[in-house]
């Protein structure tokens, strides 16, 4: 800090120190800005690898389903078929690419209804799990 050399040490600690408080301060808030992005990024990553897995396993049960009740010709199937044809569509019409939707999460309970009436249409239990190393779908 240049001050006048007739001040004391004190003095001119006492007057140096809202500048270095100051350069701090800036420097913490630049610190802590980026180590906040860095998790936000970690975090945004991780809850969207969960959500994408747990709607492709909702994708390929629905149309691995459809595929096997279409070469059935019982007439009870066309229920069914379009119960599944309304979740493939709700999950084809989901935006993937726009974490901002303010929809996103209310979309995402509707696919996941969807997905439990099918199930019970289809007298199948289901249960779907996210673990820290998979995902997993059982029946």
């Amino acid at each position: 800090c240049a001050l006048p050399g007739s001040m004391g040490r004190l003095t001119k600690l006492w007057f140096c120190s809202p500048r270095f408080h100051g350069e701090g301060y800036q420097e913490g808030l630049a610190e802590g800005s980026h180590a906040g992005m860095a998790e936000g990024r970690r975090h945004g990553a991780l809850h969207g690898a969960r959500m994408g897995s747990e709607i492709g396993c909702y994708l390929g049960f629905a149309l691995t389903w459809h595929c096997l009740l279409q070469k059935c010709t019982d007439p009870k199937n066309s229920k069914k078929l379009r119960a599944l044809d309304s979740l493939i569509g709700m999950i084809q019409k989901f935006p993937y690419e726009d974490p901002t939707y303010d929809k996103l999460q209310e979309d995402l309970e509707k696919i996941r209804g969807k997905f439990k009436q099918v199930c019970s249409m289809l007298n199948i239990q289901s249960d779907f799990r996210l673990g820290n190393e998979r995902s997993s779908l059982t029946f």
